[in-house]
């Protein structure tokens, strides 16, 4: 790393043409106002004075000593920008992006060339901006993001509703709810923080209105117009993360040079990662930036575009430190290396020819799911999937012989199925289990379908009761080794809680086995390439300026069974909010002390999809020696054969005294979810 002496500037104003003030951050070479740099945007909505301080001291110094401008913007209506925060990608967001990306390439220390980047909301308008194609902008990196906001985010999937739509919209009603810090906006903090509070609406409202793909979701989805992307682009994404599609649909379809990473990785940074390991992301980020805004031949375009981590089986642990695997190159996708492989669904069993054909129902008790862990890793305690045979009482099984030897499948398991079902709305979940010798299992991949999309996400329609139907079921994207004397196993259920919300009566569903019921396996043979590849340089970071910790967290999980009513209810509790045990700390630069706990509840019984209930309850708390402030919220969701019903309220105190109280409640429609 170069030893350039940085100037760091804690908060720039950049004044909109609608009079709106974006606060920003910047990292300087020393001399950049006499030799002036690119620049490279972070733009989220996450707080660059307090909340993601430390995680962008690790990453924007270091692009600012090896020859940058870094420049961190809180997008309208977070941290200290004014406005409010009316929804997630919204266009004004991306004209404010727009707007910011002129003023830097205007400012006396640029030298006129911008580069974006950023990791899940970042990922997303890095994206959405570049198909703007801001003249500015000559280059992005987009990690764990989608190009498709209702296929593959933590709204639906597979036309499914998934819990994280819940979750989510839970975590927002407390980050939108933050005050900005009086030490940058002065005493009209408070009428800043009055304004957000009385503008905010609970989002889950909005999208649960969304059920299908419509002009809402189109809205800042690349994948409708993948050329609309002029700049070069990488994307970084993780096995583990819930954006396991995305890489492989960019890969194949933009039309611009790209190239394409995808490690093993929860939702997190790579040169952070868990599970290990992790990789010198800041190093080959470098050489991007040299390449496409500095115009320095790096050799990084002569490598192959895409680049994969094939895992290694690691048995049904709910956590991983470590996954073992190697990395392997693919210069094109679809990859001429994968071949798709079939394997017939007889009845349990998985044979390279079908027999003849049998009708097979299942019917999933609703509190099928009790090894799902969560739909997106955060490398948590106990978020990774567990011992799969935990469900296989609500499923249809599927169990292919011993593997003679090594199998190795890169990109998306495809299930295709001859089905009907006895009601207008049924589900159809799909995973792919690894059976080691000992007869543990392990998930490998898992999709959903909601049989009311069978013919497309925009053209929902009704079940007939009892028609059959062909259809196709999409597991999420992966590249995973089976192992000799390892067996494949396919289940099917018709519920998998708590990852997506039950369908709104129990349904049956029948599969007939056959010719037209199979499993294709994306088979991928080792190539002499592979060994060829350059091993990726090892993680590296800056220091950020230091934290104490005031009270060490904890997570707790825990699955509980009412043994009279058949109730199970998944806990999460977490002292230190999204990313894990934060517990309670001091930022010592600002001497902000900061906090958040929260606890959600997810309950259902075994013979009624309507008493599925989720709540969560929330605390926040920040200030600084008088200046003290705490948010605490909650919010409930049920549901009724054509109704999803939401509550949640705010409270807002500073110090002890309650200065808002908000409540929402809707009664929804279904609309087929």
């Amino acid at each position: 790393m170069a030893s350039n002496a940085v100037t760091d500037i804690e908060n720039v104003w950049i004044t909109l043409s609608d009079g709106c003030r974006l606060a920003a951050r910047l990292w300087l070479p020393e001399d950049a106002q006499q030799n002036p740099v690119p620049a490279i945007l972070e733009y989220i909505p996450y707080r660059k004075r307090d909340y993601m301080r430390r995680r962008d001291e690790s990453i924007h110094p270091w692009f600012a000593r090896n020859g940058y401008v870094a420049i961190r913007v809180d997008m309208r209506g977070s941290g200290e920008s004014d406005g409010v925060m009316d929804d997630e990608y919204l266009a004004l967001e991306q004209q404010d992006a727009l707007e910011v990306i002129a003023w830097i390439a205007a400012q006396p220390w640029c030298s006129g060339n911008v580069g974006m980047m950023g990791k899940s909301w970042g990922a997303y308008n890095s994206l959405q901006v570049a198909a703007y194609r801001p003249p500015a902008l000559k280059a992005i990196i987009s990690v764990m993001g989608t190009d498709d906001r209702y296929a593959e985010c933590i709204h639906y999937y597979g036309g499914c509703l998934l819990q994280d739509n819940f979750w989510w919209a839970g975590i927002m009603q407390v980050f939108n709810a933050r005050p900005p810090d009086p030490q940058i906006v002065g005493e009209r903090w408070r009428a800043m923080w009055l304004e957000r509070l009385q503008a905010e609406t609970f989002w889950a409202d909005i999208w649960l209105r969304h059920p299908v793909l419509d002009d809402y979701w189109k809205h800042g989805s690349v994948c409708f117009d993948y050329g609309a992307v002029e700049c070069p682009t990488w994307f970084w994404g993780g096995w583990a993360d819930l954006y396991r599609d995305t890489p492989l649909r960019l890969a194949e379809h933009l039309q611009v040079p790209h190239k394409v990473t995808v490690g093993p990785w929860a939702h997190l940074y790579p040169h952070e990662a868990l599970p290990t390991p992790a990789v010198g992301f800041l190093q080959e980020s470098l050489r991007w930036w040299d390449h496409w805004l500095k115009g320095r031949d790096t050799g990084l375009m002569a490598e192959p575009a895409h680049r994969f981590y094939m895992m290694e089986p690691a048995g049904p642990v709910t956590h991983l430190e470590h996954r073992d695997g190697r990395w392997v190159p693919e210069a094109a996708w679809p990859s001429p290396n994968v071949q798709l492989s079939k394997l017939a669904l007889n009845p349990g069993r998985l044979d390279a020819a079908a027999v003849v054909e049998q009708a097979l129902s299942i019917c999933s008790p609703q509190t099928t799911g009790l090894a799902a862990g969560d739909w997106a890793s955060f490398g948590n305690p106990g978020d990774l999937p567990g011992e799969q045979s935990l469900d296989s009482f609500g499923s249809l099984e599927f169990d292919g012989q011993p593997l003679h030897e090594q199998l190795e499948i890169l990109g998306n398991p495809v299930v295709m199925l001859d089905v009907a079902a006895d009601k207008p709305v049924a589900f159809v979940v799909a995973r792919l289990i690894d059976v080691a010798p000992d007869g543990s299992a392990a998930l490998v991949s898992r999709g959903f379908l909601n049989l009311t999309q069978r013919e497309g996400r925009d053209r929902p329609s009704a079940v007939v009761p009892g028609t059959r139907y062909s259809v196709r079921l999409s597991l999420h994207g992966t590249g995973y080794v089976f192992r000799p004397g390892h067996r494949l196993r396919l289940a099917l259920s018709t519920a998998y809680w708590p990852i997506i919300w039950p369908s709104p009566e129990t349904a049956t569903v029948t599969v007939f086995t056959g010719v037209s019921s199979f499993l294709a396996l994306p088979v991928r043979r080792p190539h002499a390439n592979d060994a060829n590849l350059q091993p990726l340089p090892e993680a590296t970071a800056a220091t950020p300026s230091g934290a104490t910790v005031l009270r060490q967290g904890r997570v707790e999980r825990s699955v509980v069974t009412d043994p009279q009513t058949g109730e199970v209810d998944h806990r999460l509790y977490t002292d230190g909010g999204v990313f894990g045990a934060w517990g309670k700390f001091r930022l010592d630069a600002i001497g902000m002390e900061m906090s958040h706990t929260y606890e959600r509840h997810y309950r259902i019984r075994p013979d009624d999809p309507n008493s599925a209930c989720a709540t969560m309850t929330q605390t926040y708390e920040m200030g600084r020696g008088d200046w003290q402030t705490r948010i605490e919220t909650g919010a409930q969701m049920r549901s009724t054969v054509s109704t999803f019903e939401l509550s949640a309220w705010l409270e807002a105190f500073e110090g002890d005294r309650l200065v808002c109280r908000r409540d929402w409640k809707s009664s929804i429609p279904r609309a087929g979810v």
